[in-house]
Parts: structure tokens; sequence; C-alpha cells
């Protein structure tokens, strides 16, 4: 821990050096003014200053308050041969640890600047502990060291505190609702509701009373008054699925509900005021469906103050073992199983395979494999034969090969996972075993 001293006596400054170096094994250096020692506080991060307060140029007052503007986390116990009660209360009004008179005892001040250093070892613990909670916090959402996923995560860092709204948009199963779920258990907003809706396949009418609520006797049925989702997300978040497909009427009122931040309730007649912060997210391109006009341009750029656009999982593939990894620990929890992971075979498959469905295709593929294996490891035979098919035929454009080389992979493919039992490889290539044996020997397989 570094001490400094500041005191225009030079004697004082070494009694003072001498009696804590003999009780403890601090980094101590003296100053005898207080632009010398905010000079050297640029280049070198003190913990504790002791302080006099009457000094040549600025006093100890004024260095209190500069240190404490621009180093919080440091302490500074103020010292003086001419004490008073007001200038005490004022110097811990300032921000200073403690308050001393002259002559200073070094059994006191030893105890005080003990006490000191360990409040500003809490405090950087703390706050150290709290980097590593909001880490851990934000990869449990979302999982990956691509860079596609690293920029979605600096932006949600950046956000998630913000009262503005947000569209998130991105393929299905790309984890849109993560993300939301991110933005708001990160912010300043984590301990109120977290509301999450679908608008897709709802009418007009059933979205209107799901998410304003109606009133006693608003319409038939209507026995009792209902709060609605927005306003049972008052200080927290609503979160709107699949906002590309809420119809056009309602629309307008989430419109006039941004606007005006205040909503009424079906047969309703008071207007009620909401702090709710809207997240919204589709799988659609929003932006091409204004052009259309299927969906209203004004509550496109409503919504759209902050943009989050998430990447397939086919353009982050580095991420798919991290990815396994988690699914993996989750699944052998659930269905008591010890999988170590997936052999060699099986992640080639999976890492050319495009996962059409995304992360939540993964999660499902490796859920399925850790239910139906009886290995160590998951292998081609857990795999759904969909995908084992798919994943032949998957090439990627900028790859594109000819028909023969594509077939030899094929058939190589097939007698591997069959242990080269040609009986078996031709019956499921749907071939005479003398046209596979033909193949065989023009691709050189034999």
């Amino acid at each position: 821990m570094r001490v400094a001293i500041v005191d225009d006596e030079p004697i004082a400054c070494r009694e003072i050096a001498r009696g804590l170096s003999r009780r403890a094994d601090y980094e101590i250096e003296s100053f005898a003014d207080g632009e010398s020692f905010l000079k050297r506080m640029e280049t070198v991060r003190f913990d504790l200053l002791l302080c006099d307060l009457k000094l040549p140029g600025m006093d100890g007052m004024e260095v209190l308050s500069l240190v404490k503007k621009s180093y919080p986390d440091t302490e500074v116990i103020i010292f003086t041969g001419y004490g008073s009660i007001d200038t005490a209360v004022a110097a811990v009004q300032s921000g200073a640890f403690h308050f001393l008179v002259k002559p200073v005892k070094m059994d006191l001040l030893f105890s005080l600047s003990r006490r000191a250093l360990q409040a500003v070892q809490l405090i950087r613990e703390t706050t150290e502990l709290k980097k590593a909670l909001i880490k851990q916090s934000r990869e449990q959402f979302l999982i990956g060291h691509s860079p596609a996923i690293q920029d979605v995560l600096r932006m949600i860092d950046k956000v998630k505190s913000l009262n503005c709204s947000v569209l998130i948009q991105g393929e299905s199963g790309t984890g849109k609702e993560l993300v939301a779920r991110a933005l708001h258990f990160l912010g300043t907003r984590q301990k109120e509701p977290f509301i999450a809706f679908s608008c897709g396949g709802f009418s007009d009418d059933l979205i209107t009373n799901e998410l304003f609520g109606h009133e006693k006797g608003a319409f038939t049925g209507a026995v009792s008054t209902k709060i609605g989702l927005l306003e049972s997300a008052d200080k927290g978040t609503i979160f709107l699925d699949e906002i590309g497909m809420m119809p056009p009427n309602m629309q307008v009122k989430l419109l006039r509900f941004i606007q005006e931040r205040n909503l009424l309730r079906v047969g309703g007649t008071r207007p009620i005021s909401v702090d709710a912060r809207l997240i919204a997210a589709g799988n659609h391109n929003l932006k091409k469906e204004v052009e259309l006009q299927n969906f209203r341009e004004d509550l496109y750029y409503r919504l759209n103050v902050v943009s989050i656009m998430l990447p397939p999982l086919r353009h982050r593939k580095e991420d798919i073992p991290l990815l396994i990894q988690h699914f993996l620990t989750r699944y052998n929890r659930q269905f008591k199983k010890d999988i170590a992971g997936v052999d060699k075979k099986a992640m080639a498959v999976l890492n050319q395979y495009p996962f059409p469905g995304n992360v939540r295709e993964l999660e499902n593929i490796i859920e399925r494999g850790v239910a139906l294996t009886e290995n160590r490891y998951i292998g081609c035979e857990d795999l759904p034969r969909d995908l084992l098919e798919l994943s032949f035929t998957s090439v990627d454009e900028s790859q594109l090969e000819s028909l023969e080389a594509v077939e030899k992979k094929y058939i190589e493919k097939i007698l591997e996972q069959t242990g080269f039992n040609k009986g078996k490889a031709a019956q499921i290539l749907n071939l005479p075993r003398t046209t596979l044996w033909r193949k065989m020997k023009k691709y050189k397989l034999d």
C-alpha cells in the first residue's frame, strides 16, 4: 500500500514516515507542498494521504478537495496544529477519513492509517467483484468469443442503463430474448419487472387486452379489472417479440403509448402513467416492411433508437465448441449424466452444418444427444439423421466443388461411418454393391 505525507516541516515528515515504517510495510513518500504531491499523483497512485492543513500555496483543504474529486478511492487524513471543531467537521464533510490535532500520537495515527487502508482495500475488492459478476452475468446471457458476439456484448454494455428503446433483429433462434434480458438484468432496472410478450398470431383485440388491460364491465365477461402487461412492467422492462407481426391498429396504439408514456385500459377514461423501457425484437427485416407499408414508419423510428443485430450461428462457428460445452453442462445436470463432449466425427458434422435454426437448434441437438447416447462422448449415431444427410450437401458458395468431388466426400463419409462395411454402405447410399465397388476404385477409396 502506498502512503503520501504532505507537510512543509521536514522533521514532521521524517518522524511520521519512521513511525509508520516500524509498524507496517508501507511504501511512503514525503512532499513539502500540495502541488508537488498532486503532480506525483498523476503517475503514481497513492492509497492514503496524510496531509497538513497549513501548507505553502494551496492549503490542505484544497488538496483534499482535488484528491477526492480526481481519485475518490484514495483516503485522506488531515492534521494541523491549529485545530477547531468547525475545521474538523468541514474536513470530514469534504471527504476526509479523519482529522487529527498536532502533536500527532503515532499509535493513533497508525491505527487510523490501517483502518483507512483497509477501507481502500475493501472498496477495490468490491469494485473488482462487481466487475467480475457483471462479466459473469453477461456471459450467462450470450456465450461466445467471436468478433460478432463481442460486438453485441459491447453494445449491451453501452446501452444497458440508458432509458431508450432498443430494436433487436436477427433470425429465429439467435437469442433475441437473451439480449433483452441482458439489457434489463444488467441495467439500472434489474430489480423491477421484466415482462415478455409475443405479438405473433394474436388478433388486435386480444393484444390490446393483454397489453393495456381492461376495466370491470368494459365488455361481456369483464367481471373484474385487469391490469395489462404494460402497466405491470412499470419501472421495469416490456419486451415485445415478433413486433413485425403486430396488427396495424395495434401499431397506432403502441405508438401513442411510446409518445405519451401513458395508457388507457379498455373501457377506461383515466390515463395511467407508465414508466417502462420498451425493447422490441423481430426476425423480419422491419425496414423492408416499412417500405412495403406493412409496418408504420413512425413506429419503426420510435422503436429503432438503438439497433442490435444478432449474427446467425453459421457466421460465428468458432463459438460452437463453447455453446456445446454450455449445453452439455445444462443437460448433464438435467438428465443426471456425465457426458464429456462430442467426438471428432460428430464435431466435424456440426462444424459444416449451416444451422438454419441457429443456437436454439444446436441446443436441441445436444439435448437429444445427451438424452440418447450410451457412450462417454456424443457420436454421429446420436445426431439427427436429417442433419447427417444435410451436412454433406451444405456447401459454402465460396467453396463450390464439382459433383464428383462432392460425391467422393459423401461416399467416403458413409464408408467411415459404417467401418468400411460395403454392404451396409451400399444400402445407405441406395447403390448396387458393384456400382459402389466401381466408384471406390474410381475415387481410390479402396
